[in-house]
């Protein structure tokens, strides 16, 4: 078998990446503040002096999360392999995401305590864990602090959001292996949207792009400067970026420009694609960044990071797969009333739990319907939307802050990571609260990441989904919180958020046909499947 992908490290990471050749887990040590840092920060983010020292720690560890990955996703692993987030002794807020070795992948469980080995490969040497002989069989009691993040108070006065609307949606065709150029798909959306907005692309005076033209995973590299020297909109502002409060939030960055009276008309947009690139690589083929600290583990995909953030919130609340389930159920239920839906054959629960795995606790079900495709939209001054063909769709509130750790591992475990700060902060910005809501167009890159929007955003309590979901009726068409009418990423198909934002929007003007849910006039839409996120609630003018 081929030799698993492995980092290549800065100067300061060097020495965890070493230490296994003297059979040594070294780790970080802030010498002023008399504390661990992992991952090898080059500065504490306490005292802000630079981390010189590496200690080494006991090598003893307790699993915090657990995931059976079955899917290849990188050459290097027989199938399948346990990846797991383990806290250390010494500090179980210092996380590493490793192998779980030499014992059956099933047999892993969330509390159990595990020591370090060490993987050589070329001259990185690789902690792994193993179950520790010296202590006992009963799993470690585990209780993880539940987020809880400190959110600066709402500016409620001249908002920003009372300057903009949604004025024109526009999408191509959707659909796998379209064989059509992401480019090609992009304009036609483009164009769709400027004239669902009644305007000539020569009223365009802005524009903007997720993720502008830095290719990512199952992401279309065509951004601002291809788009532009097509259309030929000579904007006055233009903005295309990744780094963003989620997928949408180059739209936020739009109603940002139209309110500060820089633009007038905004137009945004995103293509997706099915390909999924292989992880970023440098020299010698080895891998940076972030990446470095999961890809060398199996952790490839994020299939996996969420996956083990939803066996901690198993482990930690009692749910099963059969709260998955019934999110994946109702994805499908509503899909076959979408005519743009990729899957639309209807699922019950022998269905859900009869397919494959992919990560536990993510089957076949659970994960998002990769396609090709793009998506646009037009953002308008409110002042430009009134004589718009369609009734403009108001912004009420939007959420961006970022309150937790940005990382995949030392933060937030119970829930998807750094959803809890724009959660908390949207409801700083309105008088609305969430019993208002009429429908809910929540990210599901995968199931879990429904499960922590719905908490995160205070539609219920922390661990109280399975009872709210009640078997799939509470999210129903004509439930009290109608979900993803169209299917979601779940079956119409992974575009980036974007596809929730235009449901809201369809939903908004009551344009949604058979899928209509009555009374439409509060929508809530969430995008982020991870680092970071946002949300925003839309209404009815």
């Amino acid at each position: 078998m081929a030799d698993r992908p492995l980092p290549a490290p800065a100067s300061h990471e060097a020495p965890f990446w070493l230490g296994g050749a003297i059979g040594e887990l070294r780790i970080g040590w802030c010498v002023p503040c008399a504390a661990w840092r992992h991952p090898s920060l080059e500065i504490c983010p306490d005292c802000l002096t630079a981390i010189s020292e590496h200690r080494i720690a006991s090598g003893k560890a307790t699993v915090l999360a657990i995931t059976v990955n079955h899917q290849r996703w990188v050459d290097g692993f027989e199938l399948p392999y346990a990846i797991a987030i383990v806290g250390l002794k010494e500090d179980s807020s210092i996380r590493l995401t490793t192998n779980i070795t030499n014992m059956a992948p099933e047999a892993v469980r969330v509390g159990m305590s595990v020591r370090v080995t060490f993987l050589q490969q070329q001259n990185i040497w690789l902690p792994l864990f193993e179950l520790d002989p010296d202590e006992g069989p009963e799993d470690q009691p585990i209780r993880l602090d539940l987020p809880a993040p400190v959110v600066r108070p709402g500016n409620r006065v001249g908002r920003f959001e009372e300057k903009v609307a949604f004025t024109g949606i526009g999408t191509s065709t959707i659909g796998r292996k379209l064989a059509v150029s992401n480019l090609s798909l992009t304009i036609d959306a483009c164009m769709a949207a400027i004239a669902d907005a009644g305007l000539d692309r020569r009223d365009i005076d802005g524009i903007c792009a997720y993720p502008g033209s830095a290719g990512l995973p199952g992401v279309s590299s065509g951004g601002i400067r291809a788009v532009e020297q097509i259309l030929r909109i000579n904007p006055v502002w233009h903005c295309g970026a990744h780094e963003t409060p989620g997928q949408a939030g180059t739209v936020i960055d739009a109603m940002l420009a139209v309110a500060s009276g820089l633009c007038r008309h905004v137009l945004c947009f995103t293509s997706f694609a099915e390909a999924v690139r292989p992880a970023i690589r440098e020299a010698h083929g080895r891998i940076g960044g972030e990446l470095a600290w999961r890809v060398p583990f199996g952790a490839a995909s994020p299939a996996n990071w969420i996956a083990l953030y939803a066996s901690q919130y198993f482990a930690r609340f009692g749910a099963d797969r059969e709260m998955l389930g019934w999110i994946a159920i109702n994805a499908r239920r509503n899909a076959a009333l979408n005519p743009e839906a990729l899957y639309t054959r209807p699922i019950d629960l022998d269905d859900y739990f009869s397919v494959r795995l992919i990560s536990s606790p993510f089957g076949l079900f659970d994960c998002d319907v990769p396609c090709d495709g793009a998506i646009a939209f037009v953002v308008s001054a409110i002042d430009a939307a009134q004589d718009r063909p369609h009734r403009p769709i108001l912004v009420e509130a939007v959420g961006t802050q970022i309150a937790e750790p940005q990382s995949w591992d030392q933060g937030t475990l119970t829930h998807q990571a750094n959803i809890f700060g724009p959660a908390a902060h949207l409801w700083t910005r309105t008088e609305l609260t969430p019993g208002e809501v009429d429908v809910a167009l929540l990210y599901d890159g995968f199931t879990f990441n429904v499960v922590s929007w719905l908490e995160a955003l205070g539609f219920c309590g922390f661990g109280e989904a399975t009872a709210f979901l009640d078997g799939g009726r509470t999210i129903a068409r004509d439930g009290a919180l109608p979900l993803n009418p169209h299917g979601g990423h779940l079956c119409a198909g992974r575009t980036n958020g974007y596809g929730h934002l235009r449901e809201a929007i369809i939903q908004l003007r009551g344009h949604a046909g058979e899928r209509q849910i009555i009374n439409s006039n509060i929508a809530l839409v969430s995008n982020g499947g991870g680092i970071p996120a946002s949300c925003m609630l839309l209404r009815r003018q």
